[in-house]
């Protein structure tokens, strides 16, 4: 590996990030601090400005995809994946809502920049309007992504999707670049007015509850595709190991691809389901990735005294599973796109953005390592209700020309994303 395949890791360079960010708090004069408070602060407002645009660029190319490829069995495994990570953010609610004033009663207030009565305040500050409100470019992506599915308009089809590959470019060439300095500024912060300590306690339980519950949740997915497939759900989830451990070390669905159709078929999955399933669920599938995301972001408002009632959550996980199986494919991808709904539905401001941020990267790979091998559970499911459905030779010939279509685009697709992080 070398040192320099290490360095370019994003994981690596948020956690020296972070490291340095917490050193630096102990003797930065305030003058360098707000050096970085005005750097965030810019980086922030942009943020604001592209969050529309991003989620208008992924979501309205996913939706009208829908009507295109392998027809209704991309249908079904879509709403398979969607259903799972909305499923997984009800768990992370309920034991939020149960552990939470027990895991975080010592700890409050997520505030980072400020210090001796507002110091630290950025030198200049620019604003950047966002060309529409979040839930008008996530409006505006279903209306238009479903009105495609009914009127085959390759021209808008081809416009969409190129929009999508130019926003992954700004995200792998632009934003995730940033991301370290981001998270360098914040943690500065966070130190120099006092809140470190509490904040990265709290953070610390959080990250090992994720960690067990993700685990918790694998059991729960093999245990109803278990039932489904009339298999073994403890000896299919001991055949997806290899692709658990596999995400685990390279933090990358779209590299663990090929593991992962080794686990599947090794779980008696067709080749053509698991063909189909694996690549495709590499992409849209992110319940690991959700549960995260809500854990971190419930415990911010938890210790922020923001308000956590089920309405409130049920709305935002709605709108983040669509999110979830629209994130581009590069590392902190998920997250990129679920700020906009952090703000529209939560209320959070930069400091809590930049938190989560921080948060869902330092564990990325063990939500990586979920998604895949819950990709695993859906390959059975999908595979038994086509066994009922369909000869097990083949789908019918339409399908047949639907999935070569549909895995040739989601592999292109995937080392797309592979060639724009390397």
């Amino acid at each position: 590996m070398d040192f320099k395949r290490l360095s370019s890791s994003l994981l690596f360079r948020i956690i020296v990030a972070i490291i340095l960010g917490i050193i630096c708090s102990f003797f930065f004069p305030v003058a360098l601090g707000r050096v970085f408070v005005t750097f965030n602060s810019l980086f922030g407002n942009f943020l604001g400005f592209f969050i529309p645009v991003l989620i208008f660029a992924l979501i309205t190319p996913a939706i009208a995809g829908l009507g295109r490829g392998a027809g209704k069995w991309l249908a079904i495994t879509t709403g398979i994946a969607y259903g799972s990570a909305v499923i997984a953010g009800i768990i992370s609610w309920a034991v939020a809502t149960g552990l939470y004033p027990i895991l975080l009663a010592d700890q409050q207030n997520v505030e980072v920049a400020d210090i001796d009565g507002g110091a630290l305040q950025p030198f200049i500050t620019i604003e950047m309007p966002a060309p529409m409100p979040v839930m008008t470019a996530l409006i505006l992506a279903f209306v238009i992504g479903v009105a495609m599915t009914v009127v085959k308009s390759d021209t808008l089809f081809a416009g969409v999707a190129d929009l999508r590959r130019v926003v992954m470019k700004v995200i792998s060439g632009f934003v995730v670049p940033l991301l370290p300095i981001y998270i360098f500024g914040m943690f500065l912060s966070l130190g120099m007015n006092g809140n470190l300590v509490s904040t990265l306690t709290a953070f610390a339980k959080v990250l090992v509850l994720a960690i067990v519950l993700s685990f918790l949740l694998l059991i729960a997915q093999f245990t109803i595709s278990g039932a489904i497939a009339r298999k073994n759900p403890f000896t299919s989830l001991k055949n997806m190991m290899p692709a658990y451990f596999t995400a685990l070390g390279t933090s990358s669905s779209a590299a663990t691809i090929p593991v992962t159709y080794e686990c599947a078929r090794r779980n008696g999955v067709s080749q053509s389901v698991a063909g189909f399933v694996v690549p495709l669920c590499a992409t849209i599938h992110l319940s690991g990735s959700m549960m995260k995301i809500t854990l971190f972001a419930f415990a911010i408002m938890f210790m922020d005294g923001m308000d956590l009632s089920f309405g409130k959550a049920l709305g935002f996980l709605l709108m983040l599973g669509v999110t979830m199986v629209a994130a581009p494919g590069v590392p902190g991808g998920a997250i990129m796109a679920a700020v906009g709904l952090l703000t529209a539905s939560l209320g959070f401001n930069d400091d809590q953005i930049a938190l989560m941020i921080a948060a869902y990267i330092a564990i990325d790979s063990f939500g990586t390592a979920c998604n895949v091998t819950g990709d695993g559970a859906i390959a059975q499911v999908v595979d038994r209700w086509a066994k009922g459905n369909i000869e097990r030779s083949a789908l019918d010939e339409e399908d047949d020309l639907g999935l070569a279509s549909a895995i040739e685009g989601i592999e292109k697709k995937e080392l797309e994303a592979e060639r724009n992080l390397s």
